[in-house]
């Protein structure tokens, strides 16, 4: 049976259908059990405490991942043009902004062989992918492949080929990987971004989505011929169908877009308590080098002290001890203020 006929075959879809409509798809099932045997293989091989909201993250993406693909999402995903937006969103944002978030980088440093991961740990930082990471560069990543299946015949290819839909969903969660990797900096990154900067692309892409949307729902028909072709007796019109895709488009990666700022503050307000934390241990390392040098050098005065006074009696005039706060110029000079008010 080709794909139109597939397509129309399909039952009408209702309440019930949206929760009761499934569907085998081996890749989808494969793609899903290779992540999560990959990520448990990492898992076993980590030595340490490994955070517990990271493999919930992991989980959840594969879950989101199995929902597109095996869920009525999948089953009417041919016939439908919102569900079809709806998958790609998911594909794009929900999936890899999940997975990024599981840090599965680290534990595939962990499972493979020392010379693989060091290996590895050379093209991760190679000045190739360094500028490929530059975040003008990863944001066009993010929104021209979307664009360009949409405002090209790749789409309706997407609808008539099922490989050519499985390269499709496949390059979308990579490129969605890529930039959500990037941006949180969970696993070791090429380059260290700015959360700022993330903030400012963060609402490029938002209008990225915005001129999608709008494209679409004021622009032609996208794949006419097939959809026409369903001769689709239920739902709604052609027209009606694409201006829900394109409100999915749009609305939902601001929506989407929502969680990720959040994450970036979070992320954020972590890289400072724990920048402010470091800054405190390198002065509580210098005052206590410090304290040390002093005693040594408050010994060794003294001792000096007693060998004059063993030769020839108490040694008169040696300099006074000098206390630790004396050798800091705000301290010192607070109390120098101090001391000559009161004369």
């Amino acid at each position: 049976m080709n794909t139109v006929a597939m397509a129309s075959s399909v039952p009408p879809l209702t309440a019930l259908r949206v929760v009761t409509a499934w569907r085998f798809a081996p890749g989808v099932l494969g793609a899903s059990a290779v992540l999560a045997g990959g990520y448990a293989a990492g898992l076993r091989r980590w030595r340490g405490r490994w955070p517990r909201s990271r493999t919930w993250c992991f989980g959840l993406g594969i879950v989101a991942l199995l929902l597109v693909g095996c869920s009525f999402l999948g089953v009417y995903d041919d016939t439908l043009f919102w569900v079809r937006a709806v998958q790609n969103i998911v594909l794009l944002m929900v999936v890899p902004m999940l997975l990024a978030m599981g840090a599965p980088l680290t534990l595939l440093a962990a499972a493979v062989p020392s010379p693989l991961r060091v290996r590895l740990s050379r093209i991760l930082h190679s000045r190739p992918l360094v500028w490929a990471t530059v975040p003008p560069v990863v944001t066009v990543l993010l929104i021209v492949p979307i664009l360009v299946l949409y405002m090209s015949p790749l789409y309706e290819a997407t609808l008539r080929d099922a490989t050519v839909s499985g390269a499709v969903a496949a390059m979308l969660m990579l490129v969605g990987f890529v930039y959500f990797w990037t941006r949180f900096r969970v696993d070791p990154t090429p380059r260290a971004g700015s959360y700022g900067v993330t903030l400012a692309i963060t609402i490029v892409e938002m209008v990225g989505d915005a001129v999608l949307g709008v494209v679409v729902w004021l622009g032609p028909l996208i794949a006419a011929g097939f959809y026409v072709a369903l001769n689709r007796q239920w739902g709604p019109d052609l027209r009606t169908d694409q201006v829900i895709g394109a409100g999915v488009l749009w609305v939902g990666g601001d929506v989407v877009g929502l969680p990720f700022i959040a994450i970036v503050f979070s992320r954020m307000a972590r890289e400072d308590e724990q920048r402010a934390r470091d800054i405190d241990a390198e002065l509580d390392a210098r005052a206590l080098a410090r304290g040390t040098e002093q005693d040594a050098e408050g010994t060794a005065a003294t001792h000096r002290a007693a060998g004059s006074g063993e030769a020839g009696g108490v040694a008169e005039g040696g300099p006074p001890a000098r206390l630790w706060w004396e050798d800091d110029p705000q301290i010192a000079d607070r109390f120098r203020r101090r001391g000559s008010g009161r004369t």
